[in-house]
């Protein structure tokens, strides 16, 4: 039994097989591929164009496996989308979360409806770039876009689109937007309307497990491929990744690593109250009904972005020597908040790195090592900070912390962040998103009943990995430094700075 899923993230994508024989899953990796965004004068966009293709020469070289999926998913990023017009064809490239024509929407947006108000009809954490965001700057920026769009589809729901001919939006992604009343389950119609964006555009929001069609006749011609039935998994990544944490208590905490790093629980109706809005927590869908009760945290953006320049700049390193580096660098020298503003944009990161030591008198890091140190062990630190307000708002106590993602592979971060937390963190499976997906299609068809049958498998079929705390008193120490330099001492027992 056989799926196929397409895990798209922020720099990269894949297509992944995923076999269950005999309760054990396997997965085949098929395809990788870049997911580079492109910049034209000001603007940045998704390569959607290039993005589709690729799901193509995916179906391609599972064909020439001799293989036959019985389904497939799509999973990706969230808040970014696209338009489609009356003629069925998008309207533009979907831009990039990053351009910067969103910045100061939000302000202006939150200094009209209120914080609160815009909090308490959506749960979702305020971050610059949500889609509620992109679209009031569309509007009041007069693109006609919007006046000639028809539907409104997220990254995976325009893929599945492309794929099928079927324009759906799928609830876990659709709950990134800010624009999504979990309470009511629809889309909030006063925030729509004063932003400026027509109802119509909104399509009911299926759940996950839902079947969305089938690939095109033109599709399955072109490539002499059957239609293979198309499933609406968990589309936002993370919704995904939780899907697949091989917990074996419903109370457990996770981080899914990668170029964002997601951290939080998991909960059977969102929390949303007067701490969730002052920690700027977020509560997003989940699979099987659930809600995730997480904060987004900047995560290895900043040392894949470090190591774009050092690239740009002729001084190209490979991961495992930055890691030695960074592991021989002078310990808790140049700390920093990776949640500030000032590592949002793409560029120059280091000299913003050392920006920000010099304005919180540290030692600006020089080398290469002593950078990639300060970024993770500044991460590590963070997560010990959002691992307590999790447990806060949730009213739980965590023995330890599930991680997975792609950056599980980075052993510095994982045993960086025992130390921090002071729990074990279990690490693996690494395709997390990827293997949700997965879990999802096959709850779908049955092949397991529930999500935690699911993880159940999972436990039992990837390793996963111990990291148990140490140098405790080392890492408190710096932990109360990083409090201090970073503004977040009274968050401990009030709200966010």
């Amino acid at each position: 039994m056989s799926v196929l899923a397409y895990d798209l993230g922020a720099g990269s994508g894949r297509a992944l097989l995923g076999h269950l024989n005999d309760r054990e899953m396997e997965t085949v990796e098929v395809h990788r591929f870049k997911n580079e965004p492109v910049k034209v004068g000001d603007r940045m966009y998704w390569d959607i164009l290039r993005l589709h293709h690729e799901l193509l020469t995916g179906l391609t070289l599972v064909k020439q496996r001799g293989e036959q999926p019985e389904s497939l998913g799509i999973d990706s990023w969230a808040v970014d989308f696209g338009l489609i017009g009356s003629h069925g064809e998008l309207l533009g490239n979907p831009y990039h979360y990053r351009d910067t024509q969103f910045g100061g929407m939000m302000e202006q947006v939150c200094k009209e409806l209120g914080r609160k108000a815009i909090f308490e009809k959506t749960g979702i954490q305020f971050l610059s770039f949500n889609t509620l965001y992109q679209l009031a700057a569309l509007r009041r920026g007069g693109s006609p876009l919007l006046d000639g769009a028809q539907r409104f589809l997220m990254i995976p729901d325009l893929l599945r689109y492309f794929l099928t001919g079927d324009a759906v939006n799928e609830f876990t992604n659709a709950t990134t937007t800010q624009m999504y009343n979990p309470i009511l389950g629809d889309w909030d119609r006063d925030l729509l309307a004063h932003i400026g964006v027509a109802e119509h555009l909104f399509g009911k929001a299926v759940m996950p497990g839902t079947g969305v069609g089938q690939l095109r006749g033109s599709i399955s011609g072109d490539l002499g491929i059957a239609r293979i039935p198309v499933v609406a998994v968990a589309e936002h990544d993370t919704g995904s990744a939780v899907v697949a944490v091989p917990a074996t208590e419903r109370s457990f905490a996770y981080l899914s690593c990668g170029t964002w790093s997601l951290m939080g629980t998991e909960l059977d109706r969102p929390a949303i109250s007067e701490e969730s809005l002052a920690l700027n927590f977020t509560n997003e869908g989940g699979a099987g009904g659930t809600f995730r009760l997480l904060k987004n945290i900047m995560g290895l953006w900043i040392l894949q972005e470090s190591m774009r320049e050092w690239e740009r700049e002729g001084q190209a390193i490979g991961y495992a020597e930055l890691l030695q580096q960074a592991e021989n660098a002078a310990p808790f020298a140049s700390l920093f908040d990776p949640d500030d503003d000032l590592f949002l944009p793409a560029g120059d990161m280091t000299s913003r790195i050392r920006e920000y030591c010099r304005r919180t008198g540290q030692v600006e890091p020089q080398d290469q090592g002593a950078v990639a140190r300060s970024i993770l062990e500044s991460l590590a630190l963070k997560y010990r900070i959002v691992l307590e307000w999790t447990e806060r708002l949730s009213k739980q106590s965590f023995g330890g912390l599930h991680m997975v993602g792609g950056g599980i592979q980075n052993r510095l971060l994982c045993q960086w962040t025992a130390n921090s937390i002071g729990k074990p963190v279990w690490a693996g499976p690494a395709e997390g998103s990827a293997i949700g997906n997965m879990a999802v299609q096959w709850i779908a068809s049955g092949a397991f009943k529930d999500i935690w049958e699911a993880r159940r498998v999972i436990r039992d079929s990837f390793p996963v990995k111990e990291y148990e705390p140490e140098q405790r008193s080392v890492w408190d120490h710096a932990y109360g430094r990083f409090l201090q330099v970073t503004g977040l001492a009274q968050s401990r027992t009030g709200s966010e700075v």
